[in-house]
């Protein structure tokens, strides 16, 4: 059974921009969704019109007009949502990292600073027509240095720092394996004996996820993705395999092959424009779709300091 709405996908490169019109509905990210996908982008959702009831947890999220709302894809929610038309933003969890440690996840948050991001986002989508591949980086550094400072000054934020014990153990390691990605010890043993954990307890945790080494496996690829999706990257392939985690340059190739579809050398060489839109008045049209989720599953960014 179809659902009718109208869908136009932005990809500026660390950023998908969404803009679409749905009719009321309901929705739901499960849990063996979560389990079974290897997405867990923040989605951030400016409402034009219409109102949304979010629940994470427990926590019910209201978004209306006016107000921003933040959630992660990497935890379980449901809702429903009055027909609506809805501004959503994609970033890859690497794109707010580690600053987003203390983010609390499903909040819908007003005031000035969200006004000021609204005000942003509403300039950035009147032009994405006329972007330039060259102002790409500057737009998507731009919006994450908004998203960061309004988060960081919201109560929401100051309310739910953790300390690192009380994190779920997902999280934990999640942390870890980002921090240490490109370290040649990245092993089994070595995140018991940091983490303070089991190895049963481990193996339980990521096992929906093809295990523990997998797990690895496929953040250092979606960083080597994220590096050869960069036009102003002019590393050497092999270095970006190194630069990865990984020792040699014919298992890196296999791997990724075999994750994404397509060789290293096709992500650099036959990567589309950036700034290119695709529109799916259906959710029926499978190239438009297709070419979402597969930007949806690559999207990566590696922040410049």
């Amino acid at each position: 059974m179809g659902f009718a709405a109208d869908h136009v996908a932005w990809n500026l490169g660390g950023i998908l921009m969404v803009q679409q019109n749905t009719p009321a509905h309901s929705y739901m990210r499960s849990e063996a969704k979560v389990r079974s996908s290897p997405i867990d982008h923040w989605h951030v959702a400016v409402l034009r019109s219409g109102r949304t009831w979010t629940e994470v947890g427990g926590n019910v999220s209201e978004g209306e007009p006016g107000t921003v709302e933040l959630r992660s894809l990497g935890h379980p929610f449901r809702g429903r949502s009055t027909d609506a038309e809805t501004l959503s933003l994609y970033l890859p969890r690497e794109l707010l990292h580690p600053a987003s440690t203390g983010i609390k996840n499903n909040i819908a948050l007003s005031g000035t600073r969200a006004k000021l991001l609204v005000d942003y986002l509403d300039g950035v989508e009147a032009k994405l027509a006329q972007l330039a591949q060259v102002d790409l980086p500057h737009v998507v550094q731009t919006i994450r240095d908004m998203i960061l400072t309004w988060v960081s000054s919201s109560p929401a934020h100051h309310s739910s720092q953790e300390t690192h014990s009380n994190l779920p153990l997902k999280e934990r390691v999640y942390r870890f394996v980002q921090h240490n990605l490109t370290s040649s010890d990245l092993t089994t043993d070595r995140l018991c004996r940091e983490l303070g954990i089991s190895r049963t307890r481990l193996y339980q945790a990521f096992e929906a996820d093809g295990g523990v080494h997998h797990y690895i496996q496929r953040r250092r690829l979606l960083s080597a993705h994220a590096a050869l999706s960069d036009t102003s990257n002019r590393q050497q392939i092999v270095d970006i395999a190194f630069a990865a985690g990984f020792s040699s340059p014919a298992h890196f190739s296999r791997a990724f092959s075999k994750e994404f579809g397509y060789s290293p050398r096709e992500a650099r060489t036959v990567a589309m424009p950036s700034y290119l839109g695709y529109t799916v008045e259906s959710a029926g049209q499978a190239d438009g779709a297709q070419s979402f989720d597969k930007w949806l599953r690559t999207l990566g960014h590696s922040p410049r300091s």
